[in-house]
């Protein structure tokens, strides 16, 4: 187990590194570029098979333990050491990244990556998934800050080198956001680590086990508010959020899918793997702040993206997605917000819901954008180019609108459980904090549903109803290829199954909130 581990995070890298060599003359097929990129699926589902047998060797009576655990000294001086091990908290978004890898990589294979150097597109995802991978699987605050700031890289040159219009500006927005949270978030790490009780240590595993025993409330609070600002702008939380739509919308659609359903995860993660077991009264303090911002993040992001759905209002399909991932995350921090298991379970959940649905949508909109040329809703509405999905491409308008329902959280799909656990944890929060107002974030919440529900039916109005057009050259339009029903189906069924069996994530996930927020009993 603790070589699989290893083997899931030091892969990507390896492979990055061969992905910049010559091919084998045996392995060169059609070409240079061909080779690279069947390398790129060939690692990645070598890391996707090691994290499926990591989570089949996992021991599922024991969720709440680390498991598959490495630790072995590094700085001593610092006790900072190279730790790694999963639990049920970290285990589901190993196993999702590594999927989203495989299936992007699987994508640009078929497709290719549209833009200079094949070898370094393949280079700079390995490296992107070595850096994801390894935030979820470090126990050390060093490593998950390196980690942490390993994606910002490979992501701002596969949308600066490969994206498609405003792709610089958007590039640098993101680098420039996320490095500046950043510094705010080493500042709170070094606070938590050099005034740990007992010497200065980074071990997660430790400070959790601690659980702010000898830290001051003032240190706690500014820990808290230091790392939980840097975290906030990966996540991203309403004001902080400004980076994303651009990124988004600027990015191939192997970055939107990773950006969105994987990258923004490392930040909400970071809440629950650091911010709530390390330093409890810190985040109890900040906890109705945030519950505000993420109620605001829900109800702002679903305004956007009913203004963007209007006709008339030159929306973009991408950035409409974008701008609800905005909200969705919102039900992600209310949850942790509300610092009870109900709430967290349900961020938890959501989290790896948005990733496979929010994952989806996204290859579904860069096949739309194939087809027909544009993700702009008002030329996809007006002039044929995408209306009567349903009549031009009916398993594409049927996997389109399927996205869409699993996105507005119809029951029976992953995207319910999450957002409803979260409304729950906010009518009952945590002992100490406001109630009443809790109360309201939850009712604002619902309002966010119903208004996602409302964009989203919109959206499937404008693109996939409507009669299509009667000139036989502009009807042709090609349905779901292979390559797209491979990459798709996973997606699909894991938001079934996800769904409809809600226990089969719960039941790791539980466990191991318990034991990160020892007291809380419900």
């Amino acid at each position: 187990m603790r070589l699989l581990l290893a083997a899931v995070v030091v892969l990507p890298l390896l492979g990055a590194g061969a992905a910049l060599l010559p091919a084998p003359p045996g392995l060169k097929g059609r070409g240079p570029e061909q080779a690279v990129l069947r390398h790129g699926v060939t690692v990645t589902g070598a890391v996707l098979a090691a994290a499926v047998l990591l989570a089949l060797g996992f021991d599922h009576d024991r969720p709440g333990t680390v498991q598959a655990e490495t630790d072995i000294g590094w700085i001593p001086a610092l006790d900072i050491r190279i730790h790694l091990g999963v639990d049920g908290v970290s285990l589901p978004l190993v196993v999702l990244t590594a999927l989203l890898t495989f299936l992007c990589a699987l994508h640009s294979y078929h497709r290719g990556p549209g833009g200079p150097r094949p070898a370094a597109f393949v280079a700079l995802l390995l490296v992107l998934e070595a850096g994801t991978l390894a935030t979820f699987a470090v126990l050390d605050l060093m490593l998950f800050f390196l980690a942490f700031e390993t994606v910002l890289i490979p992501m701002y040159f596969l949308i600066a080198r490969w994206g498609g219009e405003g792709r610089e500006g958007a590039a640098r927005k993101f680098v420039l956001y996320t490095l500046l949270g950043s510094v705010v978030m080493l500042l709170g790490l070094l606070l938590l680590g050099l005034d740990a009780p007992g010497g200065p240590t980074f071990d997660m595993v430790a400070l959790a086990e601690a659980h702010g025993r000898g830290l001051s409330h003032t240190t706690q609070f500014l820990a808290a508010l230091a790392i939980g600002i840097g975290l906030a702008v990966k996540t991203p939380m309403w004001p902080l959020h400004s980076w994303l739509p651009d990124a988004h919308t600027a990015a191939p659609t192997v970055g939107s899918v990773l950006l969105a359903g994987v990258l923004l995860k490392m930040g909400t993660y970071g809440f629950v793997r650091i911010v709530l077991p390390a330093v409890p009264d810190g985040i109890h303090t900040l906890a109705p702040y945030l519950a505000a911002f993420a109620t605001t993040g829900i109800v702002y992001g679903s305004l956007a993206c009913l203004f963007l759905a209007r006709r008339g209002n030159g929306g973009d399909l991408k950035r409409l997605i974008a701008y609800s991932s905005v909200g969705h995350m919102g039900f992600v921090l209310l949850g942790i917000a509300t610092l009870t298991r109900t709430g967290v379970n349900g961020a938890l959940f959501a989290n790896v819901a948005h990733g496979l649905i929010t994952g989806l949508l996204f290859f579904l909109v860069g096949a739309v954008k194939e087809r027909t040329g544009t993700t702009d809703l008002d030329r996809l509405a007006l002039d044929g180019g995408g209306a009567a999905l349903y009549g031009r491409a009916p398993r594409l308008g049927g996997l389109l609108a399927f996205g869409a329902v699993a996105s507005l959280g119809l029951p029976g799909l992953a995207g319910f459980w999450g957002e409803m656990l979260a409304l729950l944890g906010a009518y009952h929060p945590a002992d100490g904090l406001s109630r009443p107002a809790y109360l309201v974030c939850m009712a604002a919440g619902a309002l966010g549903t119903l208004l996602t529900a409302a964009y989203l039916l919109v959206v499937v109005r404008r693109v996939c109803m409507g009669q299509p057009p009667t000139s036989g050259a502009t009807l042709a339009l090609a349905d779901v290829r292979a390559h797209e029903f491979a990459a798709w189906t996973p997606l699909v069924v894991l938001t079934v199954l996800a769904g409809l069996w809600p226990a089969l994530l719960l039941g790791l996930t539980d466990p191991a909130v318990q034991n990160l927020l020892p007291g809380v009993s419900r």
